[in-house]
């Protein structure tokens, strides 16, 4: 598991230089259609904004439109390679800041030379409809997770099936055509908006399927594609949740032996088990009295969740987490939860539209048990992140809608793709890179060795970085003959902070600026 607009720019498209990798046909220039207005941040000055309508039933292109948002910072070089297209993940992310983000983050001379454009998919953000099937939904506090009663479970059955009513009742004439297959070809709208042959692609987390599936569908119209924490198109979708509880699991389980690393400074003990033992002690005191009223044991969870995709958090968490076993304290987790885990609107919306493609994509079990049996089953050997994670996707059995059938990838038609996948990422698993590095006949590998982040380029890693620039200056891609074509070792673990009000600001020091931003920008759950 976000542009203003002011002054309208005297042209809404750069032509291509003589010369230049991409060039327009003097007709696909003629149907370009945005017009791009300032949109200025104090972090991306030279950020412009747009939108562009699109069919909202593909089948019907004459019908109904619906409205995409478009950011885009714009090339500077002579040499231009055409747009780029980036996406954050979700489904459900919006995408509008991180164009801002790519392009200041790569080398100057790299970013100058392409449209860097961020767009927020259908039923996300600015976009129009923007989906919020049922304000509130997170709001604390929630039943307990773990359903150890039948009480319980039927507390957490209902929530979910009356969020599916919700989005049913709401969104009758909209929900059918919320999915990957469509936001694909809305990608394609966006092409041709822009007057281009061919677009380049750079895609973190369920981006990276939707880079995938737009292979797939146009796959001579793709002209360099980047996927970094890679979706596996095997598990889609079930089976891929499954998968990252085992996941999840251990990287809790690495945050405990983190913190039992710097007892010094936490003072939880040197033995990561025991540590461990100590969280879900502190979970079960939370599931009888939540901490400031607002913490309770499935609150807990959401706020350590964002620790398994990225461990600059892991200073605040720990301190947290110290401070309330320790010395009674819960403030800080409090604190913890508003800046990890509370959901506001904008997170209203993100999970509406991550139900609304996921359970209209693929089948999910119909009968609640065999949820039941498979998340127990989890639950047993990797307990963290299994319930809490079933129910964020348990409104997939009582979906109004009918479903797809997912998309075969194995693509052959594409030219070189760069794919990147840290060993232990907990949302995407590994196995996810090695499975389309498989799939895509003409793609490489990149991986971090012993790297846990979920979103590993542009956030603090040279070695990945270089590979990276040299893709997008030139198409230049690593061939080794291992299952990697390279390989980059991982970046530091963060370094401890003194107390929870310092780990806040001060406590990220493995990470960089930008991979705050980063992961800010990716998210969770996806």
């Amino acid at each position: 598991m976000l542009c203003g607009a002011t002054v309208v720019l005297a042209g809404s498209l750069t032509a291509v230089p003589a010369g230049a990798a991409t060039p327009q046909s003097a007709q696909a220039a003629q149907a370009a259609k945005v017009t791009w207005k300032k949109c200025a941040t104090d972090e991306y000055p030279t950020l412009q904004c747009a939108s562009v309508k699109v069919p909202l039933d593909y089948a019907k292109p004459q019908g109904r439109k619906i409205t995409l948002a478009l950011s885009r910072v714009p090339h500077t070089a002579r040499k231009y390679q055409g747009p780029l297209l980036v996406n954050p993940g979700g489904p459900g992310g919006s995408g509008l800041s991180l164009a801002g983000f790519v392009a200041s983050s790569l080398p100057k001379a790299v970013a100058s030379q392409y449209d860097v454009i961020g767009f927020d998919p259908r039923g996300v953000g600015k976009s129009k409809p923007a989906l919020d099937c049922k304000p509130g939904h997170f709001n604390p506090v929630r039943p307990d997770s773990v359903p150890s009663t039948s009480a319980i479970e039927k507390a957490n059955l209902a929530r979910a099936k009356s969020f599916a009513k919700a989005c049913g009742t709401k969104y009758a004439d909209v929900l059918p055509y919320i999915n990957t297959v469509n936001a694909v070809k809305d990608m394609d709208q966006i092409r041709k908006a822009l007057g281009a042959k061919k677009i380049n692609y750079f895609g973190y987390s369920y981006g990276t399927y939707l880079g995938q599936v737009y292979a797939k569908l146009f796959p001579t119209r793709v002209r360099r594609l980047v996927l970094d924490s890679i979706v596996d198109p095997d598990g889609v979708w079930y089976d891929a949740n499954i998968t990252q509880d085992y996941a999840f699991d251990a990287r809790h389980k690495a945050l405990m032996a983190w913190i039992a690393k710097y007892d010094s400074t936490y003072k939880l003990g040197t033995d990561p088990a025991a540590i461990e033992a100590k969280w879900y002690a502190m979970r079960a005191e939370l599931a009888k009295k939540p901490a400031g009223g607002k913490v309770g044991a499935s609150e807990l969870e959401d706020t350590f969740i964002p620790g398994g995709y990225y461990n600059g958090y892991w200073p605040s968490l720990a301190s947290a987490f110290a401070a309330y076993v320790n010395d009674k304290k819960s403030a800080p987790l409090v604190e913890a939860y508003e800046n990890f885990a509370a959901v506001d609107a904008s997170g209203d919306n993100g999970y509406s539209v991550y139900t609304a493609v996921q359970c209209r994509d693929v089948s999910w079990p119909r009968d609640w048990n065999q949820w039941r049996k498979d998340n127990w089953a989890v639950y047993g050997k990797a307990p963290f992140m299994a319930w809490n994670n079933a129910w964020y996707n348990a409104p997939c059995a009582y979906w109004p809608t009918k479903t797809l059938k997912p998309v075969n990838v194995a693509n052959s038609k594409l030219p070189p793709v760069l794919l990147f996948q840290a060993t232990d990422d907990a949302a995407t698993p590994y196995q996810g890179g090695v499975t389309v590095n498989r799939l895509l006949k003409h793609s490489s590998l990149v991986v971090e060795q012993g790297g846990g982040n979920h979103g590993i380029t542009l956030s603090g890693n040279a070695c990945l970085d270089k590979y990276l620039a040299k893709y997008l200056t030139d198409g230049t891609v690593p061939h080794g003959s291992g299952v990697a074509d390279a390989v980059c070792k991982k970046t530091a673990d963060p370094k401890p902070a003194a107390t929870a009000q310092s780990a806040l600001t001060a406590g990220r020091q493995s990470g960089t600026a930008s991979a705050d931003t980063l992961h800010g920008l990716v998210g969770f759950r996806g």
